[in-house]
């Protein structure tokens, strides 16, 4: 079943938006690229993304600093209990922007932490092992930490929690554990 046509088209600007960008930009709108896979109560995900560095540094002390980046995703939801049935699917399309600030060693390699919070736009309300979400934007906050390899691969992990922020009820909100490879091009 496909989602709601709402959350195509933002998706589709967006690809078309990328898929163009060295004709019209002197600067890439992407630098790298990350697959995620997350879990959470009788539910899992799917995620692509793109990040865009900020190329700016704070608190730079003894070979670290404070930084961050964009990360705009595509995600496939499926839950596995809808309306706390279980065998009962519910597949949900979720686009998300986030700011992602991270504490990292100066050449960008080796282990680092980092924390966002971003807003989601979900095709669907999300009705799974009897935990609901009344709104389809909901806010997307993670805390994290991975390891870039000399190669420039990385390999991190997230707790992620997608919620509104409590404006309308219910909002049990959706939680998960959140596994990233991500390579720059």
């Amino acid at each position: 079943m496909l989602p709601n046509q709402t959350i195509w088209k933002p998706v589709c600007a967006l690809a078309a938006l990328l898929a163009l960008q060295p004709a019209f930009a002197a600067e890439p709108l992407a630098d790298s690229a990350a697959v995620e896979f997350g879990t959470g109560s009788k539910v899992q995900m799917l995620r692509l993304s793109v990040q865009k560095n900020w190329e700016r540094s704070w608190l730079a002390s003894n070979g670290t600093h404070l930084s961050g980046y964009w990360d705009a995703n595509l995600a496939q939801w499926r839950g596995n209990a809808y309306q706390n049935r279980p065998g009962q699917h519910q597949n949900i399309t979720v686009v998300n922007l986030t700011p992602v600030f991270r504490f990292e060693r100066t050449d960008k390699k080796g282990w680092y932490g980092e924390a966002g919070i971003g807003v989601s736009l979900l095709s669907k309300l999300y009705d799974n092992d009897d935990n609901r979400l009344s709104t389809h934007f909901q806010f997307a906050d993670h805390i994290g930490a991975g390891y870039v390899f000399d190669n420039k691969w990385e390999l991190g992990a997230k707790i992620q929690h997608y919620s509104n922020g409590g404006y309308k009820k219910p909002n049990n909100g959706v939680n998960w554990l959140v596994v990233k490879v991500a390579r720059p091009f």
